[in-house]
């Protein structure tokens, strides 16, 4: 097949830009909108983070999913239009529109530490994306698929599919509700594999348009599996991380760790990072610290979720806990054992429910 290589005008990097601020609009919006759909469900029945899918039920939670879509449709076809230089910062968009939402319907108020490390979160993001290489445009799925099979991005998925499944087995069960980083972490790696293969079937959708069908080729519809598979799985644990911590928090860390995966697994697929000067490459490095200490900062300072305060004491029947504050710190002890008389005890009836 001959190859057609597509030429970008100003006037396409304007649709770009418009289609892509669309996109963090709606993207943004979708968080608060998908939590409030999640408190619902939860107030009446198991919640995400339990493993219940009574979200499933709630209206508001599907024109949660339904504004996430047209947001990720918007930036689908603004990648067509426009190079990811232009397309990928504004991303950043999603986070201050989700944060200010957040202040007036979810009542999630971040620190100011919180506010500096969305601030890092961000610059470090725009640092990668200014410094990365420019983007090597494939002209067919065939070409794509050479790209995919090749030994280093096979041995990049195989990693991928082996930290998920350590994710998954090991750590959610025993950390997912109290480290935030497990649940995105799963989203962002697995979603570095999603944007390879959208990639892949917006060229193929492209190709056809103008004329070069790629309907029958196998790898297209390879690259199609792939995609719903990997959306599913990220929809799982997103739904899971927006219903235990603050969306404030959680759009943030995931802007900053899926763009840092996709780049990554960008530049290992397409050997970008080869020509490329030194002063370029340390700054992308430079980039990843950034988004590293904003990461940490914002997990840090996070406000605790209340969840975690139930967890305090264990609500036993018929036995009694009490509390004693001494020296500022709060301790338990039962109702069996020997109490002295130096402490203020408070009895907590909810034990006797």
């Amino acid at each position: 097949m001959t190859t057609h290589e597509p030429s970008i005008s100003p006037n396409d990097n304007l649709k770009g830009f418009l289609l892509a601020m669309l996109s963090s609009a709606f993207i943004g919006s979708s968080f608060i909108i998908k939590k409030l759909g999640l408190r619902r469900a939860g107030a009446s029945g198991s919640r995400a983070s339990s493993g219940g899918y009574g979200y499933l039920l709630e209206p508001l939670w599907w024109i949660g999913m339904i504004t996430m879509i047209v947001g990720e449709f918007s930036n689908f076809v603004a990648y067509i239009y426009a190079p990811a230089i232009l397309v990928t910062p504004l991303g950043a968009i999603s986070i201050i529109v989700s944060a200010v939402l957040a202040h007036f319907f979810l009542k999630e108020k971040l620190q100011k530490m919180g506010v500096l490390g969305c601030i890092l979160c961000v610059v470090g993001s725009t640092m990668i994306v200014l410094h990365a290489p420019g983007e090597r445009t494939p002209s067919s799925v065939d070409e794509i698929w050479e790209l995919a099979t090749q030994p280093t991005f096979l041995l990049y998925t195989a990693s991928v599919i082996a930290i998920v499944l350590f994710l998954v087995l090991y750590c959610e069960p025993r950390y997912g509700q109290t480290n935030i980083l497990i649940y995105i972490g799963i989203c962002s790696i697995i979603g570095s594999l999603t944007v390879m293969s959208i990639k892949a079937i917006g060229i193929a959708i492209k190709l056809t348009m103008e004329g070069w069908s790629q309907v029958a080729h196998f790898q297209t519809w390879v690259f199609v599996m792939v995609a719903i598979s990997c959306i599913i799985i990220q929809l799982n644990y997103l739904n899971k991380a927006l219903d235990t911590f603050d969306t404030a928090v959680v759009s943030p860390i995931h802007y900053a760790m899926f763009t840092s995966f996709t780049i990554f697994a960008s530049v290992i697929m397409f050997k970008d990072w080869s020509g490329q000067s030194a002063s370029s490459i340390a700054s992308e490095l430079c980039g990843f610290v950034t988004i590293l200490s904003g990461t940490v900062v914002l997990h840090d300072t996070r406000s605790p979720d209340p969840a975690s305060v139930s967890e305090m004491y264990m609500s036993v029947s018929p036995q009694v806990s009490w509390y004693f504050p001494a020296n500022g710190d709060t301790w338990k002890r039962k109702s069996e054992e020997i109490l002295l008389p130096d402490f203020d005890a408070i009895l907590k009836q909810d034990h006797f429910t």
